[in-house]
C-alpha cells in the first residue's frame, strides 16, 4: 500500500475527497522554493512511513495547483489538513517537529 502520493488540480477529488471517505488523508501543501517546506517534507514522509497504513500522504505543490491553492485558500506555507470522510477536519501551518507531528496525528486519526 503507497503511504504517500502526489496529487494536482485534476485528480485532487479522486485522490483527496474520495479516498478519505475509507481512509484519512493527510495533504501537505508545499512549494520547492520554501525553506520550511523542505524542512517538513523528510519529516512527513517519515512518519507515513512508520504510520504504515493509518493515513495516506498527499503532497500538492500550490505553485504547480493554483486552484486548489486559492480553493482551500492557502496564504501561508507549508500548510497541513487532515481529510476524513470528504472534509477538512484539523490543519497545521509552518514546519513542527516530529513529536508535535506525530501528537497533531494521534489526536486526530
Amino acid at each position: 500500500m503507497e503511504v504517500e502520493i502526489e496529487a494536482n488540480d485534476e485528480d485532487f477529488e479522486e485522490k483527496v475527497i474520495e479516498k478519505s471517505k475509507s481512509l484519512p488523508v493527510v495533504v501537505d501543501f508545499w512549494t520547492s522554493w520554501c525553506p520550511p517546506c523542505r524542512l517538513l517534507s523528510p519529516i512527513i514522509s517519515k512518519i507515513a512511513k512508520e504510520y504504515q497504513g493509518k493515513f495516506l500522504l498527499v503532497k500538492v505543490n500550490v505553485d504547480e495547483n493554483p486552484k486548489l491553492a486559492e480553493r482551500y485558500q492557502i496564504m501561508s506555507i507549508p500548510n497541513v489538513k487532515m481529510f476524513k470522510n470528504g472534509r477538512i477536519v484539523d490543519e497545521f501551518l509552518g514546519a513542527m517537529p516530529e513529536p508535535l507531528i506525530k501528537k497533531w496525528l494521534d489526536k486526530n486519526l
